[in-house]
């Protein structure tokens, strides 16, 4: 095979299986993409070229004995850093855990590195997730590779950049108000946040608990089905996990949209760039035309999204970091600092309420899914914007634009999958998301495969 570091882990797997591919021939090939290409796209903090080829050359051994853990087993991985990994620095794109040494490994990392993946780094982020652009005062900025000048999202950035560039096979992602589908979306990747609960948040630093998630980001729907295979389950250390089958996330992603019911509510139809608002328009016939059948839908206490959101994870944020806003503000970014610090100001009154609009946006969602299957949206209104000299005001004015339309999935803890739908004028990516019923990520996968089989990578 050649182009290895372009390719998705379903198409590396067989060639590991049938030793055709060597595990050491993967990870060096993508750890030579990474000396070309990181130095300008910044995606990673902390580069583990040692733990890689030494986990490379232990999988090639395992093999050689006939010890084949599945078709995880020697795929390469970049790991968000704000999951904790034992012994390797875990920053969370912060300067106040950069010395952080973690005893043990997020579940999500035992579970991935249980299935083989070797780790070749921790990912760059916006700082504890509290942003949309991967600006970073303390480790810099990670960018775009479809235009370097141009955020790649975040605050998953660095996983999306690094999917993007070949710089991983596979990455994992945090999502608390869209970190994971907004930077997969102008990346032009496949990122999917789960069901609440789904995926244990055991060992990874926190947000805002009750929005935090933890998924898949790949270059591919099959990857992302194989990724959530291993890292979703029960985590007694994790109080929010839930206890519910895991089924086979692959078996059902060649099953077509023939006769599938998708709402695409008015409120997700405002605000749109006009690239997006065509490229969105045009996905939808042509899953009409695959046999879906699209249905205009006014679900009206989505209205009430950007209020809960915005005072649930500023309110838990504040929470959160109360002690160091309080008494050391300085350290944090600036533009997270004004974020995380306008939360101090949520009194009990704010929170009830937004807890209270949360709950009636659940239940709106449940009436919903009784008539559909899924629900479509553009997973944000805007492709990847260019850096701006007024950064702090910049990642303020995104979060506040592309909240309205990553929230509702974090709220009411549905699971959402954003694809890549295509190019704008200017050559940038734009996504689309399909939400489903909590514990529909298979159907979310048999969807999100369909549209890939006619628009993979978002590339027309």
């Amino acid at each position: 095979m050649t182009e290895l570091h372009t390719k998705t882990a379903s198409e590396l797997a067989p060639f590991i299986k049938d030793k055709q591919l060597s595990p050491v021939e993967l990870t060096e090939a993508i750890m030579k993409q990474v000396e070309k290409e990181n130095p300008s796209i910044n995606a990673y903090i902390t580069l583990l070229p040692e733990v890689a080829r030494e986990q490379a050359k232990h999988a090639e051994k395992q093999m050689m004995q006939g010890l084949y853990r599945g078709p995880l087993h020697g795929i390469p991985i970049g790991i968000k850093d704000n999951m904790y990994t034992k012994g390797i620095p875990t920053t969370a794109g912060s300067k106040l855990l950069h010395d952080f040494l973690p005893h043990e490994n997020a579940t999500s990392v035992d579970k991935l590195l249980a299935a083989g993946c070797i780790m070749i780094g921790k990912l760059n982020m916006h700082e504890f997730g509290g942003g949309l652009t991967n600006t970073n005062q303390f480790y810099g900025n990670a960018r775009n590779p479809w235009d370097l000048n141009h955020t790649p999202g975040g605050s998953s950035g660095g996983s999306s950049a690094a999917i993007s560039a070949g710089l991983a096979t596979l990455a994992t992602g945090t999502d608390t108000f869209g970190s994971i589908r907004e930077p997969a979306a102008m990346a032009g990747i496949y990122g999917l946040k789960p069901t609440y609960g789904l995926v244990s948040s055991h060992g990874v630093v926190p947000l805002a608990p009750s929005m935090d998630h933890i998924g898949p980001m790949a270059r591919s729907v099959p990857d992302l089905a194989l990724m959530l295979q291993h890292m979703a389950g029960p985590d007694p250390r994790d109080p929010a996990n839930i206890h519910a089958p895991i089924p086979n996330y692959s078996d059902s992603l060649t099953k077509g949209i023939e006769g599938i019911k998708i709402a695409v509510p008015g409120y997700f139809l405002k605000g749109l760039d006009s690239d997006i608002e065509f490229l969105f328009k045009n996905a939808l016939e042509q899953m009409e035309n695959m046999g879906a059948k699209i249905i205009d839908m006014d679900i009206p206490e989505l209205e009430l999204s950007s209020y809960a959101a915005y005072q649930t994870v500023t309110g838990e944020a504040g929470n959160t970091f109360y002690e160091k806003l309080k008494t050391n503000p300085e350290v944090f970014n600036d533009d997270v600092r004004i974020f995380f610090t306008s939360g101090l100001a949520t009194n009990t009154n704010h929170y009830v309420r937004s807890q209270q609009a949360r709950r009636r946006l659940v239940t709106a969602f449940k009436k919903t899914f009784e008539d559909v299957d899924i629900v479509a949206a553009p997973t944000v209104p805007i492709t990847a914007p260019a850096f701006q000299t007024a950064w702090i005001e910049q990642n303020l004015d995104i979060i506040e634009r592309c909240m309205p339309f990553t929230a509702p999935a974090n709220l009411t803890g549905l699971p959402s999958l954003s694809v890549p739908i295509g190019l704008s004028s200017e050559m940038l990516p734009a996504g689309m998301q399909f939400m489903g019923d909590h514990l529909t990520e298979r159907l979310l996968f048999q969807v999100g495969n369909s549209w890939e089989s006619i628009n993979p990578l978002g590339a027309d």
